[in-house]
């Protein structure tokens, strides 16, 4: 994807590049256990920055060909959740979330209606 600064030599603004390109939301405090009590996602860029033991996050849903980034900085491995109770991440089952380590990140990526598919980072 361009960077938004190229996007911006095309002509576009500022927020509009930006929006383009995604948006970050920083310092996320992962919470709850399960996927109805999990932090809501907003953006298209994730960092959390907080992550207590058994802590999660809930992904924003989109369109078929949407992406989005998550990067987990807190202490402790944060649980993943798809968007919604009949959403799935790669072969896990509908609602079920996925352990993300520390200091690691995954791009998920929306196929269908309600697939999407995880790759992580090394």
């Amino acid at each position: 994807m361009a960077l938004a600064l190229d996007i911006m030599k095309g002509g576009f603004s500022a927020g509009s590049s930006k929006a383009i390109g995604g948006q970050v939301q920083n310092s996320i405090s992962a919470a709850g256990t399960v996927i109805t009590d999990a932090t809501d996602l907003k953006f298209s860029i994730s960092v959390i920055t907080t992550a207590g033991a058994g802590s999660g996050v809930q992904m924003p849903d989109g369109e078929i060909g949407d992406s989005i980034d998550v990067l987990n900085l807190g202490a402790n491995a944060v649980v993943v959740y798809p968007p919604n109770t009949s959403s799935q991440i790669n072969a896990l089952a509908a609602g079920a979330g996925f352990q993300l380590a520390t200091n690691t990140a995954v791009t998920l990526r929306k196929f269908t209606s309600t697939r999407w598919m995880g790759f992580l980072s090394a």
